[in-house]
């Protein structure tokens, strides 16, 4: 019978990227990232030019991705949270990265990719499930 936790990692790898979440200098910052899901562990791939990768190294951090965006009446949010290593990818890990295009620039920065190992120590889903078809709505501002 699967767990939440496998639950979660199979929400996961059905969206390609999410956010990863630590503090830098004592402030919180939350970054984007790119991510498959291992056996045991996401993988993350993000900027090294941003060197958040040095903040996330060695700290905990958390993982999180939605499908929020995805017009689906089922919405889930997962979040994983344990200690971040950075690492260098497996030849497996990096043909399933490159598979996909990365990003020519990162803030007008030529990317260059830097990979992060997070073992998930903590797990939560998150669901919001909607009966009937629902409608987007964005708050609007009356000019006068």
């Amino acid at each position: 019978m699967p767990t939440d936790d496998d639950r979660a990692l199979q929400l996961l790898t059905s969206v390609p990227f999410g956010r990863v979440t630590t503090s830098m200098r004592a402030m919180p910052f939350v970054a984007p990232a790119r991510h498959f899901v291992g056996a045991d562990s996401v993988v993350l791939r993000m900027h090294k030019g941003l060197g958040y990768h040095r903040a996330c190294g060695g700290s905990v951090v958390t993982y999180s991705a939605d499908n929020f965006g995805s017009g689906e009446r089922n919405l889930w949010s997962v979040q994983c949270t344990g200690t971040a290593q950075l690492t260098a990818p497996t030849p497996r890990e990096t043909a399933l990265f490159e598979a996909e295009p990365q990003p020519l620039q990162v803030d007008s920065e030529p990317f260059e990719p830097v990979y992060l190992r997070l073992v998930p120590q903590f797990v939560i889903v998150h669901t919001l499930d909607y009966a009937v078809e629902r409608q987007v709505r964005h708050a609007a501002s009356t000019i006068i």
